[in-house]
């Protein structure tokens, strides 16, 4: 693992997991960048908000408000964490064109969804990431489990399915 201090967008996604965290919820932040700029912030609010869809990317989609269906392809979405299949599945509905994941070894998430949709995915397996996940899991097992464990402890498995 390393660290990506050179990185604006995902230290941009990592502030906002730090908001979040902050805010007495769970550290998953989200950036949308399009032409090299970031257009959309958000963290996960599922907590704060009593939410069940107010993950970071869902978020961060709210808060980029509506665009042309041009401009999400020249999208990038950043996440702290690998995208779960709900939010995977709104970069592919909106056809992003690439989303850059902080790491995935805490969660793998649906990566494989938005690589069979042809969107690119790259996992940077960042260091300052995974700690902040390991963490708050040490310190809120029960808000871990009720945002993503509840999925793992029913069907058994942690990851999503390889291919």
């Amino acid at each position: 693992m390393t660290r990506h201090p050179d990185d604006p967008f995902l230290a941009a996604a990592i502030e906002e997991a730090r908001i979040g965290l902050a805010e007495g919820g769970i550290p998953i932040g989200s950036v949308i960048v399009r032409n090299g700029k970031i257009i959309g912030r958000g963290h996960n609010q599922r907590v704060q908000s009593g939410s069940v869809i107010q993950h970071a990317e869902m978020n961060c989609f709210h808060n980029t408000g509506r665009m042309a269906p041009s401009e999400y392809r020249e999208c990038v979405v950043y996440s702290t964490l690998s995208p779960c299949h709900m939010c995977a599945g709104t970069m592919v509905h909106y056809g992003v064109k690439g989303c850059v994941v902080g790491e995935n070894r805490t969660s793998r998430g649906a990566e494989y969804l938005l690589d069979m949709k042809e969107i690119e995915v790259e996992v940077l397996h960042d260091l300052d990431c995974f700690e902040m996940m390991q963490d708050f899991i040490k310190a809120r097992p029960d808000l871990w489990h009720e945002d993503i464990g509840a999925k793992s402890l029913r069907l058994g498995f942690s990851d999503a399915p390889r291919y």
